[in-house]
């Protein structure tokens, strides 16, 4: 009888140990997520609102496309998509002490490009509508290693209201905008590269 009873103990706490941790997390958080999640599956088109870049943009003259491609309680995929390059999905994850985003570069074949997942973090409530996302340490090592060291100070910012999304990168000297109508959904684009349907 001791015997059964250890065991079950043993199985008792081995499933107690194998529950995922909770979901942690805040009500601006929460909302942010929550409202571009209410997008899932749909896709919209976008344009440049703000390049001060030098040269010529690679945006100029494509059609960008921002797909809000697979959801679930802890991460958002949107894929970005600029004309025939389906190179970019940006990731959206709950950490457990704030909003992650994360741009995964990708070649057509489907393997990392040389500079991927590099992004930023959280480091305050944000608002339900707009939250930024400083680099990451991740982010300056890989962006020092690169020869591009004023890529260190990006921050990213993402602001979405019931017509519009915003994607938004700004650093000293350099800003990059493009604004989504969410008030026209279009035919979803094919799966990014190195995703499966």
């Amino acid at each position: 009888m001791k015997y059964l009873v250890a065991s079950m103990l043993v199985t008792a706490s081995s499933v107690a140990i194998a529950r995922p941790a909770p979901l942690v997390s805040i009500p601006s958080h929460d909302g942010f997520f929550n409202n571009i999640a209410a997008h899932c599956g749909k896709a919209y088109e976008g344009k440049v609102t703000v390049d001060n870049a030098t040269g010529p943009s690679s945006f100029a003259g494509k059609k960008l496309i921002m797909h809000v491609r697979h959801c679930n309680e802890r991460e958002l995929q949107v894929p970005f998509h600029v004309g025939d390059d389906a190179s970019r999905t940006w990731i959206i994850t709950k950490t457990g002490s704030g909003l992650s985003l994360k741009h995964d570069h990708r070649h057509k074949d489907g393997s990392d490009d040389a500079s991927t997942m590099y992004g930023g973090h959280t480091v305050d409530a944000g608002f339900v509508n707009a939250q930024s996302f400083p680099a990451d340490q991740y982010s300056k090592e890989l962006f020092a290693s690169q020869g591009i060291p004023q890529s260190m100070g990006n921050t990213w910012q993402m602001y979405i209201y019931p017509k519009q999304f915003t994607y938004r990168l700004v650093r000293e000297g350099r800003e990059f905008r493009v604004d989504f109508d969410l008030t026209k959904p279009i035919t979803p684009p094919n799966a990014p590269w190195g995703y499966t349907d």
